[in-house]
């Protein structure tokens, strides 16, 4: 059938499955915004484009589908960027679709023209300009099969106005086949066993798992290599739900604020067992003092990854699940006693813990919200402190239950990306743990909660500050605090002109009732508390250290 490339775009859409879309609509898409009216699909007005992004991303990491999100050319577009780029560190499978000016004016200074393919370029996993409406259904499929294969990421189609207009013949049946795009996804048997000879042997092993089992769906066979084995498990950030915090086996996270047992089992353990992460910085803190006593197994899909950071003895790559399947089959189940006795004495012996006072402590704001709700539950975090209290204090048990920001540290993320996630996941409760500096960066999106009636509650900690800045201040620069204490602001005030429910706590009485109003309102819900600007984040690896040289592990 003869279809208008608008057309096209939202057929496409149809067939991969797509229920809603996340966007802004603009002169340079306004033909495919046009085609979108009486479509079907849900389309949720953001009110910025970076919140649109985010909620196509909180979406993917929710549910594991591909998120989508529209814009317009020019400021449209670049306001995606930041959205996109948080996307792409983060590994997660969004579709953008951008309006262009027209072929004819590209390059030539048009009224919202800009280069939205070379600014994407560097943080997309693939992107398109389409210059022939007959290649935009090849394009958009090709589009979802780069976003969601192999180590997925967010792949960007711009879409000129006059492609938009023009009509092609509508064939969606094509097979995708991209030549130098073949994912290794089942790993090299040799290695494999070789992996698994190293296990057998080992006396003292430590498995890092990361943000690749989730994405993988190899929780489960995690689970059962670390109980076959007896291998405690440590996570990186990204990896915090891939196994549940409240077995015995659990460290918890580990790196620049993990836990004392997690970053001690690295750092002494004879073999390290790293699934599905990059190693990156924060993780490892001084790489070449990381693990320096163990052989290391590297299971990753992205061959980019391997030997980047960190030189290891035996990579394998390939996809999580099907490797740590394979992997099961040749693995001893075993029980070293006295390296798991030492492991678990270093987490007795290091409980997190926290000045308790008169005042509201945000950890103590974490430990009720986890006392409070349900395992259907989806916890959100904004950038900054928050995000980190969020991942030592509350008990993460699966995994697309915890959501936050990693690789670009996303200040603002937060907030739209539970928006996505609740949109996503209808029946679970979604909790963005916010900061009142992260908060306000996309704040405007609570009229979006509100136009749509999406029931997220947000928890703010409101210390008045840029608090890990401020927090690297007291600690680095002689409580030099420049540019980073706030002036206060009322967010359920804020929240009650938007048409949310606000509700401000100041004392730790307060806090129960006002969580529980918050959780049974029936729409958004912000709970604004007021808690100790000068609280910090403990433990803390200072930056350049190695990580075993921990600030507070106890």
């Amino acid at each position: 059938m003869k279809l208008t490339g608008a057309q096209i775009v939202i057929e496409a859409l149809k067939r991969e499955g797509v229920d809603v879309i996340f966007g802004i609509p603009g002169g340079a898409i306004i033909d495919v915004y046009d085609a979108l009216y009486d479509s079907g699909i849900r389309h949720i007005l953001a009110h910025h484009e970076q919140g649109a992004a985010h909620m196509a991303d909180g979406y993917a990491r929710a549910t594991g589908k591909v998120g989508v999100c529209f814009a317009t050319s020019g400021p449209g577009a670049t306001n995606l960027t930041t959205g996109i780029a948080n996307a792409y560190m983060d590994s997660v499978p969004i579709v953008a679709i951008t309006g262009q000016v027209a072929t004819g004016l590209i390059g030539k200074d048009a009224f919202q023209e800009a280069d939205t393919v070379g600014i994407t370029s560097p943080i997309t996993k693939h992107n398109y300009l389409i210059r022939d409406v007959n290649e935009l259904a090849k394009t958009i499929k090709e589009a979802f099969y780069i976003a969601k294969t192999g180590r997925p990421g967010p792949v960007l189609i711009d879409i000129p106005k006059d492609i938009q207009i023009a009509t092609a013949d509508f064939d969606y049946s094509m097979e995708v086949d991209i030549r130098g795009y073949k994912p290794s996804v089942t790993g090299h048997i040799k290695q494999i066993k070789e992996a698994a000879k190293l296990i057998n042997e080992s006396k003292k092993p430590c498995i890092l798992a990361g943000g690749g089992v989730i994405i993988s769906g190899a929780s489960e066979e995690l689970f059962k290599l670390a109980t076959k084995a007896n291998i405690p498990v440590a996570t990186t950030f990204m990896g915090i739900g891939s196994f549940p915090q409240d077995h015995p086996f659990s460290l918890k996270s580990a790196g620049m604020h993990g836990n004392y047992a997690a970053n001690y089992a690295l750092t002494e353990c004879d073999l390290l067992i790293a699934i599905g992460c990059r190693f990156s910085d924060r993780t490892t803190g001084k790489a070449d003092e990381f693990a320096t006593r163990a052989k290391k197994i590297h299971i990753d899909i992205d061959p980019a990854e391997i030997n980047k950071n960190v030189v290891v003895d035996i990579p394998i790559v390939g996809d999580a699940k099907i490797i740590l399947n394979s992997l099961l089959e040749y693995v001893e189940e075993k029980r070293e006693e006295e390296w798991l006795d030492y492991i678990m004495g270093l987490k007795e012996e290091h409980r997190l813990t926290y000045a308790d006072g008169p005042a509201v402590k945000p950890q103590f704001v974490i430990e009720k919200i986890c006392e409070m709700v349900s395992e259907n539950t989806v916890i959100v975090t904004e950038v900054g402190q928050n995000q980190m209290w969020s991942a030592l204090f509350f008990t993460h048990k699966k995994p697309r239950h915890f959501i936050s920001s990693g690789g670009l540290g996303t200040m603002g993320f937060g907030f739209p990306a539970s928006i996505g996630a609740k949109v996503g996941r209808p029946d679970a409760l979604v909790i963005d743990i916010a900061g009142d500096g992260s908060f306000m960066m996309n704040i405007q999106e609570i009229a979006t909660a509100v136009e749509n009636n999406i029931p997220v509650k947000v928890i703010v900690l409101n210390n008045r500050a840029l608090g890990m800045v401020r927090q690297w201040q007291e600690l680095f620069y002689k409580k030099r605090y420049s540019s980073t204490i706030l002036k206060e602001v009322n967010f359920a005030e804020i929240a009650k002109s938007f048409g949310a429910k606000g509700i401000r706590v100041t004392e730790k009485e307060q806090l129960v009732s006002a969580l529980s109003s918050a959780i049974d309102y029936p729409g958004p819900a912000v709970v604004d508390v007021i808690v100790e600007q000068e609280e910090n984040v403990i433990p803390m690896v200072p930056p350049g250290a190695p990580i075993d040289r921990i600030v507070g592990g106890k």
